[in-house]
């Protein structure tokens, strides 16, 4: 049995029990036949049980809010949040799959013509993270059914009730019981799966854990699609408002108590602006709410895995000793919950693992630079690149700089935010493959070349 624990009390959920080597087994057979029937059904006839799931979840969205909230200690406000943005990504997918799965006729002359066709993957895996588990558990599981594909999902054992819920709600919605199988528990379930003869695995999680499945499938040449970690930097310029800058900062770097992949990790400020730019970032940071243990309301909640306190400990720490100092000093609160406020830290370099290494909560370092130049050259200083941002007047040179910067995504006076009508990919560290937009529908799919003669 594993435990379900309340992160902001420490207090037990629920105990549920963990899929064993059997169960994943049978689960993939399943899976398989259900995939050749599934494919066979017409588009609307798929699209009709999602638009069921869709409903079903707007309608169930109080419920499904208050066990995300309590499981991965998401304040309930963002945890709504959360759900709404998925409503409107289903709403996307089923507008836009349909167009992209049809036979396109690429070339025709004298007696032949030439056609690509489009066959779902088959049975893929959706190995899943507890940060947004209805975001990136929906990006990979919604355009995977619309295109004809099983699914293997395991939600991380951080979200498995939540994960529950999606299964749940997407069998009550119409979708075949052996096409979509949910197991739940650690890394060792996430290994079962990996041993079935999948046709796709699709992972958000750490980079190491990606490289981890990367190598146990390398043989398979399945397509892989992983969304892993980020260090995202962001650039404030001397021509900017830094009131308004630091606000919007302070929200990119702290919104979902900093446990976002794309969440403002470090930050350069021209050396003309920082100090009126930290009072800003320091005054705003101290106005963040707390959900206090048993309070679902606030802004900061707390940090789902108890052991990633010492992480964030560890990285403020280092960077003291270093020679860095607390703009802003948080840290761990005496509670049994999982929490920790917010911290600030000035005086930093590339030589602290704040600047260098994820951290993946509210923590931030704050660096003074002295040109464009020089923050290049520090953004692009890194293992990963998932997103970067400046902030700047000046439109041409936000798109100079971004146009040097190695990252999936870029930003111009914005910060931590997902489209759905663009890619969401990273480079380096931070992944390989696209979900979102159109390339992350085509990820499911895989093209078979059509040569048609009349001569012969």
């Amino acid at each position: 049995m594993m435990k379900v624990l309340n992160p902001a009390t420490g207090k037990l959920i629920q105990e549920i029990p963990s899929a064993s080597p059997i169960d994943v087994k049978n689960g993939y057979t399943l899976a398989r036949e259900a995939q050749r029937e599934w494919v066979s059904c017409a588009f609307e006839t798929r699209a009709a049980s999602i638009r069921n799931f869709r409903g079903l979840l707007e309608q169930e969205l109080n419920q499904c809010s208050q066990i995300l909230s309590e499981e991965v200690g998401k304040p309930m406000n963002q945890a709504k949040n959360e759900i709404k943005g998925t409503l409107r990504r289903i709403d996307w997918f089923l507008d836009h799959t349909q167009p992209l799965i049809g036979d396109h006729v690429a070339h025709k002359e004298k007696g032949i013509e030439e056609t690509i066709s489009f066959d779902p993957l088959g049975v893929v895996a959706n190995i899943s993270a507890w940060n947004y588990p209805y975001f990136v558990g929906c990006n990979v599981i919604i355009p995977a059914l619309l295109t004809g594909n099983a699914v293997l999902y395991k939600p991380s054992e951080y979200a498995s009730l939540t994960g529950l819920k999606i299964d749940e709600l997407l069998h009550k919605a119409g979708i075949p019981t052996g096409l979509f199988q949910t197991f739940i528990g650690t890394g060792k379930v996430g290994s079962y799966i990996l041993k079935q003869s999948i046709d796709g695995m699709f992972f958000t999680g750490s980079w190491a854990t990606g490289q981890s499945i990367a190598s146990e499938l390398a043989s398979s040449f399945i397509p892989l699609g992983f969304e892993l970690g980020g260090k995202d930097p962001v650039y404030v310029c001397n021509d900017i408002d830094s009131k308004r800058a630091a606000e919007a900062l302070v929200d990119g770097s702290f919104y979902n108590t900093g446990q976002s992949c794309c969440a403002v990790e470090r930050i350069y400020v021209h050396e003309a602006v920082y100090g009126e730019f930290i009072e800003h970032f320091a005054q705003q940071t101290k106005s963040l709410t707390i959900c206090e243990p048993g309070n679902t309301d606030g802004y900061i909640g707390a940090i789902t895995r108890k052991q990633h306190l010492n992480h964030l400990d560890e990285q403020c720490q280092d960077a003291l000793k270093k020679g860095a100092k607390y703009l802003v000093e948080g840290g761990k609160l005496a509670s049994e919950g999982n929490f920790f406020k917010p911290s600030v830290l000035v005086d930093v370099n590339h030589d602290m693992l704040i600047m260098k290494e994820e951290s993946f909560g509210p923590i931030i370092g704050i660096q003074k630079v002295s040109d464009d130049q020089e923050a290049v050259a520090l953004m692009n200083d890194t293992q990963y690149g998932l997103t970067a941002g400046v902030y700047t007047e000046n439109e041409e040179r936000a798109r100079s700089i971004l146009g040097q910067i190695d990252s999936g995504t870029v930003y111009w006076n914005c910060c931590d935010r997902v489209s759905v009508y663009l890619p969401w990919s990273g480079r380096k560290r931070s992944g390989i493959g696209s979900t979102l937009s159109e390339l992350g529908i085509k990820a499911f799919l895989k093209p078979k070349a059509w040569h048609l003669s009349q001569n012969y």
